[in-house]
């Protein structure tokens, strides 16, 4: 027993002594870094990929002070510290926070911002520090209302946006280096006689802007400061140019940005893109994948400053929730390998900023696990049985990202391997005597939810939903609006094709005759509806025939036929 003690008393001794070692060299190197800093006119300060990294995950306050002309013009209340609190509590340890100060300026030479509305925002800068969150503040919707007027009033845009950048950052000279600045959202420029001028002009903004910021001095001096791409793109040849304008810079306190809202078919639900496939996954990778070597490799940290799905501004419903699902797991893991900082865009359709609750538990849940681990996923979220049938065996295909399923759930009740279900390889399958046990109601809908658990990540839920094949009904109205009265008979609606008689593409975006769902067409199951919209009829040819076919989850598809005279239409089923 004192031979045992003696040489763990020896190898302790050992340890502290080589942490010892390495503090004294980790500190000999910092102060080293300090001096070489001085020599060089920096002082030592937290490196900007430190920042940016600590800044992981961060929330956008959206639709807020960007909102247009004033702070709950857009439908959101007011910032206050409960909700940031109630944001720092979720987890995130940024926000970013939009601001558009074009109705907040005074005219030409000074374009003085109103010193209540600069008030308003230092305020809410404060309180976002005060509570221990790292802020990203920049000129948000000015990029649309006149800065992209640059290729044509140049002098003017610049003088504007000097005088702009000049006030904010005189107002910020002195806070913390955990507030960053924002060249600009989403640069983009009308008029314009091509990229090759649109890259100048981006250049000459952030160079700009770097100018006037590093040239208040006090903090700063050194603060980061972050800049995007043309449209904020991810794609090489924007990338290149804001690679050249960081190089130009030379300064260490410098990161790059780019949004990113998925490929772009997915993420509105059109042409037929209803799945998170390969090619919908690959445009994660890709988009990742150049910012890391253009930036992150070498030095420069990324700030991905805005991601979602597009059709969130249309409706939560617009992606299948699994596929919605495992699209944000993806996200999330791919973003964490590449070391990217990520800001989710919330424009108040997902964090109640009253009640300060989800308004969809799942997909924050899924979220959340994405910043630290890969959670399991599977092939759907929905298993369909067809009413007054004997149920087959249903398959479903997990992708484990490494994890292991640990049991199989219907609320408190733990199904039985062998039984219930088998597990080959990654190929889950629940038995037909299982599924007519769960569905003995027949009741349409949702009758089951098995809760597939694993021993990392977040649980897959999957849906047992009786169905039978939906019941279109005929309908009359106009081009303003049709409501189709459907019995969906527990099934859901996947997207809708529209094609004239002679077999051609009908409505918006005739490139494909799968049509934008919600946009053009969305379906009401409460209301027992499919309403067409007035932006699909805007497209279709007076006095024609319009074939439908609606294809639903369950893999049924119903036809159904519309006839168009003047303004008048009438729906018939086939």
């Amino acid at each position: 027993m004192k031979q045992r003690k003696h040489r763990l008393l020896t190898a302790l001794a050992a340890v502290f002594l080589s942490v010892a070692v390495a503090l004294t060299t980790a500190l000999s190197g910092a102060a080293a870094a300090g001096e070489d800093g001085e020599a060089r006119g920096r002082p030592h300060t937290p490196s900007a990929q430190r920042i940016v990294a600590a800044m992981q995950p961060g929330w956008n306050v959206g639709n807020t002070l960007d909102a247009i002309p004033d702070e709950t013009s857009w439908g959101n209340p007011r910032i206050t510290p409960e909700l940031l609190a109630a944001i720092h509590d979720q987890g995130f340890n940024s926000i970013r926070l939009p601001v558009t100060w074009t109705d907040h300026q005074g005219g030409a030479p000074d374009y003085a911002i109103d010193p209540a509305f600069l008030d308003r925002v230092e305020e809410v800068v404060n309180l976002a520090l005060d509570e221990g969150l790292y802020v990203l503040l920049n000129t948000h919707h000015d990029s649309w209302q006149w800065i992209w007027d640059m290729p044509s009033q140049h002098d003017q845009v610049l003088a504007r946006y000097t005088a702009t950048w000049t006030q904010i950052a005189e107002r910020f000279r002195d806070a913390p280096r955990e507030l960053l600045f924002e060249s600009v959202n989403e640069p983009q420029f009308t008029g314009s006689s091509g990229d090759a001028q649109e890259y100048e002009l981006l250049d000459e903004l952030n160079t700009s802007f770097h100018s006037i910021v590093r040239g208040t001095g006090g903090t700063n001096a050194t603060r980061v400061l972050v800049l995007p791409s043309l449209h904020t793109n991810a794609d090489q040849v924007n990338l290149d140019p804001l690679a050249d304008t960081i190089a130009a810079l030379d300064d260490p306190n410098i990161a790059a940005t780019v949004h990113s809202y998925g490929f772009w078919p997915f993420s509105v639900n059109i042409a037929g893109y209803t799945r998170f496939d390969a090619e919908v996954q690959a445009d994660i990778t890709g988009s990742f994948d150049r910012v890391h070597d253009t930036f992150v490799s070498q030095g420069i940290p990324v700030i991905v400053g805005e991601y979602g799905l597009l059709g969130f501004d249309k409706g939560l419903d617009t992606v299948e929730r699994g596929e919605m699902l495992k699209f944000f797991e993806f996200f999330g893991s791919h973003a964490r390998q590449r070391q990217l900082t990520t800001m989710w865009w919330d424009n108040g359709q997902h964090f109640d900023r009253t009640a300060f609750t989800w308004r969809d538990p799942s997909l924050y849940r899924q979220i959340r696990s994405s910043w630290t681990t890969d959670s399991a996923t599977a092939s759907s979220d929905q298993i369909f049985v067809p009413a007054g049938q004997e149920p087959s065996d249903a398959t479903l295909t997990l992708n484990l990202n490494g994890n292991r399923l640990t049991s199989v759930r219907n609320g408190s009740e733990k199904l039985v391997r062998g039984r219930d279900y088998t597990l080959s390889g990654d190929r889950l399958t629940v038995t037909g005597a299982t599924l007519a046990r769960l569905t003995e109601g027949q009741e349409y809908g949702v009758n089951a939810t098995l809760t597939l658990r694993f021993d990392e990540g977040v649980p897959w839920d999957v849906n047992v939903i009786t169905y039978d094949t939906p019941a279109p009904q005929d309908a009359t109205g106009t081009t303003s609006s049709l409501a189709i009265p459907t019995a969906f008979n527990g099934d859901r609606l996947a997207t809708m094709e529209a094609v004239y008689a002679d077999g051609t593409n009908a409505g918006p975006h005739n490139w494909t005759s799968y049509k934008e769902f919600t946009t053009t067409f969305q379906p009401d199951y409460a209301a027992g509806r499919i309403t067409l919209t007035e932006a699909f009829f805007a497209e279709t040819n007076d006095n024609s025939t319009i074939n439908l076919t609606f294809h639903f989850w369950s893999g049924e598809t119903v036809t159904y036929t519309l006839t168009r005279s003047g303004t008048t239409i009438t729906g018939t089923t086939t």
